[in-house]
Parts: C-alpha cells; sequence; structure tokens
C-alpha cells in the first residue's frame, strides 16, 4: 500500500502555503516531516485529515494493482501536540467508551493489556484525565489510535513538552506501530527526525522534497538543511 498526493495546493487567500505538491509514502515507513514552525505542516496535515478544504489536486491509497482507494476518516489517525482529553472521566472510563463507541473496532487486548503497553502506571489508570499529566494524555491519545489501527498515521509535534523518559517511550510506541501503516511524523527539530525516523521529508517553500538521511551525519549536509530552513518563506 501507497498514500499518493498528487498536484496538493492550499492557499489562504494570496497566500499559498502548499504549492503542487507530489509525493508517494509508502507502507512500513515512518516519515518525518522537517520544517520550521510555521511552515504549513499543519495545514498539510488539517488538508490530509480534511478539516479544511484544499484548493486542487488529489491524495488516494494505491493499492497493489495500482488502483486508486478514496481515503475515509476511520482510516487516518491524527495525534496533536496538546491532547484534548474528557476531563471528568477516568483513563479506564475513556477507552471503555471508546470501545464501546465505535463498534467497527475489535479489540486484540484487554484495557488493562493496553495501558500496559502504553506504561500508564496502575495508580493513573482509574484517576481523573484532569489529573494526568500533559505526557500521560498524549499516551492516552495514541492508545485511541492503536486500538483504532488506522492506515495512515499522522503525528502532529507529538514529543513536544514530554519529558526525557516519556518521549523516549512514545518514540519506542511509534516505531513499534510503523507495519502495516504509513506514519508521517512532523517535527521542527532535526535530531528528532534522524532518531526516529526511516525517511525524512521537507516541507520548504510549500512543496515537499525529500532527504538522504545516509548523509545526516555530515555537518556540512546538516548546515545545508538549516540553510533551507531559514530561508524558508514562513507560511
Amino acid at each position: 500500500m501507497e498514500f499518493v498526493i498528487s498536484h496538493l495546493v492550499k492557499s489562504y487567500g494570496a497566500k499559498q502555503v502548499l504549492k503542487d505538491v507530489d509525493f508517494v509514502f509508502e507502507e512500513g515507513r515512518i516519515y518525518g516531516l522537517l520544517g520550521r514552525n510555521g511552515s504549513g505542516k499543519t495545514t498539510f496535515f488539517n488538508c490530509i485529515n480534511s478539516d479544511i478544504d484544499i484548493n486542487s489536486g488529489e491524495f488516494y491509497f494505491s493499492g497493489n494493482g495500482g488502483e486508486k482507494i478514496p481515503v475515509m476518516p476511520e482510516d487516518i489517525g491524527y495525534l496533536v501536540s496538546t491532547p484534548t482529553v474528557p476531563e471528568f472521566m477516568t483513563g479506564r472510563e475513556f477507552l471503555k467508551f471508546f470501545i464501546e463507541v465505535h463498534e467497527e473496532i475489535t479489540p486484540d487486548r484487554t484495557i488493562d493489556e493496553y495501558f500496559d503497553y502504553m506504561m500508564v502506571p496502575e495508580d493513573d489508570r482509574d484517576r481523573l484525565l484532569k489529573d494526568y499529566s500533559h505526557g500521560t494524555k498524549n499516551k492516552m491519545q495514541m492508545l485511541l489510535n492503536i486500538i483504532a489501527s488506522p492506515k495512515l498515521m499522522l503525528l502532529d509535534e507529538p514529543l513536544t513538552s514530554l519529558d526525557v523518559i516519556i518521549a523516549e517511550e512514545m518514540k519506542n510506541v511509534i516505531r513499534s506501530q510503523k507495519q502495516g501503516r504509513i506514519t508521517i511524523f512532523s517535527t521542527h527539530l532535526l535530531d528528532v527526525a534522524v532518531d526516529l525516523c526511516d525517511e525524512i521529508v521537507l516541507l520548504h517553500n510549500g512543496r515537499l522534497e525529500p532527504i538522504d538521511k545516509s548523509n545526516l551525519g555530515d555537518d556540512d549536509f546538516k548546515e545545508k538543511i538549516i540553510a533551507a530552513l531559514r530561508d524558508q518563506d514562513d507560511a
């Protein structure tokens, strides 16, 4: 399976944020979407998630026979840097409610096994979500997407503001979930992209440009990327 973007354009009035974007993302790989703050990464995700309309172009899944498969809402998992959770529920109630509402989902683990997988401490599981730390709320957001098992995972700066331990735990979970799906991880941090991602794509002046990750250990090459990010038009 591939996720294909063809001639995608998005403008806000006279300001063109995405300019004729063409790219093919392959299943089983984590793509680092690298760009400065304001480069259009969130706009790109919102277009794919159909939260905003696009001006022109298309995106779709491509099957093994090359057929175009429409992207449905249930095909997409979307994680944001600041999760919103129902603070009046406990973590256990939230997961139970999510599973019951989505009748199409067939869980392959018990709720406690999901908590164990995400390393949510036992004393947090029956506490109100309003009392969860930022990092544990992020884990809960990730856990919903693991249960839903979407084909395409959009991760919009999900490690922002996490402490180093939770950030490493989240990276390990993201790595463990890449098989059978396409993962696009946006960040403005080059070192995070190099550490976590199989491939790196630069969002530069409204277009996606692949970067040869094998060269990223070279300081001169890093400087070229930083220079490109510094010089790009703000979106």
